[in-house]
């Protein structure tokens, strides 16, 4: 057990404790559970520098580290639609996006390709990290500024989320029609 299979277990982890802390009505709550969302979205960036840095790329890792991912994103907006905070309509929207390219990636994967997590799906999943962080911390900027930051965030990562998704479409039927689907 390496140190960056290690940093994804913990992400893993982390996601109870993240709902939890989420669901219990007192003050700060909310803060702490952003904050708790922060330190594992963060595992996922050190877990892959650790990985390439020291030539650690398992295939648990290369297994682990995307579901804990799907998971973790996941479970935050499902928690977000339940306390009133999200549309269900934008949570599904971006979880069947995580779903499709997985399903694409498997298929690549068949056909002997990987595709690698492309910049602009990095950039989404910043994207959606900023959203879910404003949405939990009721947006105190939008209140202090009295500009709606949370909402111009999560349309921001809406629009990613579909813009790359449909790159990863599109990069897909590149390979499927070359191997004659």
């Amino acid at each position: 057990m390496n140190l960056p299979n290690r940093l994804t277990l913990t992400r893993i982890l982390l996601i109870p404790l993240f709902m939890l802390i989420a669901w219990l009505k007192y003050p700060y709550a909310d803060y702490i559970a952003a904050a708790v969302f922060v330190l594992g979205a963060t595992t996922d960036g050190l877990d892959g520098y650790f990985a390439r840095k020291n030539n650690q790329v398992t295939l648990l890792g290369k297994f682990l580290d995307p579901l804990a991912d799907k998971i973790l994103v996941s479970a935050a907006l499902i928690t977000l639609v339940e306390m009133g905070r999200l549309s269900s309509l934008i949570a599904v929207v971006i979880i069947s996006r995580e779903f499709a390219v997985t399903g694409l990636r498997a298929m690549a994967a068949a056909e002997g390709t990987v595709l690698s997590a492309s910049r602009l799906g990095k950039i989404k999943t910043i994207s959606q990290i900023v959203a879910i962080v404003a949405l939990f911390i009721r947006d105190p900027l939008g209140n202090f500024f009295h500009f709606p930051f949370a909402g111009i965030a999560i349309a921001v990562a809406v629009i990613l989320t579909i813009w790359s998704g449909a790159s990863y479409f599109s990069n897909i039927w590149k390979i499927l029609k070359k191997g004659g689907y």
